[in-house]
C-alpha cells in the first residue's frame, strides 16, 4: 500500500496523545488525588498541594489535547469532502471507523471532566463547586474513564487495518497489539520528557524519586515489549503466502496460471496505490533502523537516566527524539510493505 503522510501522522501523533491521556487517566484512577484530610473539619482539603494535579499531569493533559486534536483533524486531509465526515460515524455497527470516531469524541468528556477539576483547583469553590473537588471518587471515576476511552479509541484504528482481509499483512492478529504497545511507549516517552522539565509546583522528596525512577524504567519495560511484538509480526508477514495469480481469478484449481498480456499498458489506481512495492534489502535496512531508533535507543537512554539520574533531562528528550522518530518509520513501513489481494491479478507472482 502507497504510504499516505496525512495517515501515517494521524496514527502516530493521534496514539501519542491518547497514550498521554490513557497515563493521565491511569494517575488519576490510581494514584491521584492524594488529599489530605484537614485535622480542624474532618474533610479534605482543596488547598493541599499534594491534592492538586502535579504539572507534569498538567502539561501531559494538555499535550495529549493537542496531539489527539492535530491527530484527528490530520484524518481529514484525504477526504475528497472533509465536511461530510461527520457521516462517517452513523455506520458504527459494522464499520471500526465509525467506532473509532465515535470513541475519538467521547474521550473528550473525561478528558474535559478533568480539565474542569484542574480549574477548580486553582480557585477552590468558585469555577467548580467544591464537593465535586472533595469527591476523591469521582475524580478516580473519571480518570479511569479517560484511560478506557484511549485504549478503546487506539484499539478502533487497529482494527480498521486488523479487519481487512485483503491485505494479508494486516490482517494479523499482532497489528492490534503493536498499535496499543506502540502508544503506550510513546505516551511514556512524552510523559518522562515532560517530567523532566522544571515544575512550578512543590514535590515531596519521596515522590521526585518515584518519578525519576518509575518512569525511565517503564519505558524500558514498554520499548522491550514493543519490539518484541514487531519481531513477531515481521517474522509473520515475511513468510510465503502461497497464493498465486489462480487464486486473485478464481482459477485455482487448474493449478498455475500465467497472464499473455498486463490487464493495463499503464498504470491505474490500483497499482498506483495498492501495489506500492519496496525492495527487501531496503526494507531490511529501515526494520533495523526502526529497531534501534524506536526502541534500543530509548531503552539504553532510560537505563542510563537510571544509572546516572543526572543525565536525566537530557536522556528523556533524547529518547522522546529517537523513539518518536522510530515509531514514525515503522509506521511507514507499516503501510509499504502491505500489499493487497488485487496485485495478484496484475502479477503472475504472489507475496
Amino acid at each position: 500500500m502507497r504510504p499516505t503522510f496525512s495517515i501515517i501522522f494521524f496514527t502516530v501523533v493521534s496514539g501519542a496523545g491518547y497514550g498521554l491521556w490513557l497515563l493521565v487517566g491511569l494517575a488519576h484512577a490510581l494514584v491521584w488525588p492524594g488529599c489530605m484530610l484537614d485535622p480542624a473539619t474532618g474533610t479534605v482539603d482543596v488547598q493541599v498541594s499534594v491534592c492538586r494535579m502535579p504539572s507534569t499531569l498538567t502539561l501531559a493533559w494538555a499535550a495529549g489535547f493537542l496531539l489527539v486534536s492535530a491527530g484527528l483533524l490530520s484524518s481529514l486531509a484525504h477526504l475528497g469532502q472533509p465536511r461530510r465526515a461527520w457521516r462517517a460515524l452513523s455506520q458504527w455497527r459494522s464499520s471500526w471507523l465509525s467506532r473509532e470516531g465515535i470513541a475519538a469524541l467521547l474521550a473528550y468528556v473525561p478528558a474535559t471532566g478533568l480539565f474542569l477539576i484542574w480549574l477548580g483547583q486553582q480557585s477552590p469553590g468558585h469555577l467548580v463547586p467544591a464537593l465535586i473537588l472533595e469527591n476523591e471518587t469521582l475524580v478516580r471515576v473519571t480518570g479511569a474513564l479517560l484511560a478506557a476511552a484511549s485504549v478503546v479509541t487506539v484499539f478502533c484504528t487497529a482494527n480498521i487495518y486488523a479487519c481487512l482481509k485483503p491485505i494479508r499483512a494486516w490482517h494479523n492478529r499482532l497489528v492490534v497489539p503493536a498499535h496499543l504497545a506502540f502508544a503506550a511507549l510513546s505516551g511514556m516517552l512524552l510523559l518522562w520528557a515532560l517530567a523532566a522539565l522544571p515544575r512550578w509546583d512543590l514535590m515531596p522528596a519521596a515522590q521526585e524519586t518515584v518519578w525519576s525512577v518509575l518512569l525511565p524504567f517503564a519505558v524500558i519495560v514498554l520499548a522491550v515489549i514493543s519490539a518484541a511484538i514487531k519481531l513477531a509480526y515481521w517474522k509473520q508477514i515475511d513468510r510465503p503466502s502461497g497464493l498465486r495469480t489462480a487464486h486473485a481469478i478464481g482459477l485455482d484449481a487448474l493449478g498455475n496460471v500465467r497472464s499473455f498480456e498486463q490487464p493495463h499498458t499503464q498504470e491505474n489506481y490500483l497499482t498506483h496505490e495498492m501495489g506500492f512495492r519496496i525492495a527487501r534489502k531496503h526494507s531490511r535496512k529501515l526494520r533495523m533502523i526502526c529497531l534501534l531508533a524506536g526502541f534500543a535507543t530509548p531503552a539504553i537512554l532510560a537505563l542510563l537516566a537510571l544509572l546516572l539520574p543526572a543525565l536525566g533531562a537530557f536522556a528523556a528528550w533524547l529518547a522522546l527524539l529517537a523513539g518518536m522518530s522510530g515509531i514514525f518509520l515503522e509506521r511507514w513501513l507499516f503501510f509499504a510493505e502491505a500489499r493487497h489481494a488485487v496485485m495478484l491479478y496484475y502479477a503472475a507472482h504472489g507475496d
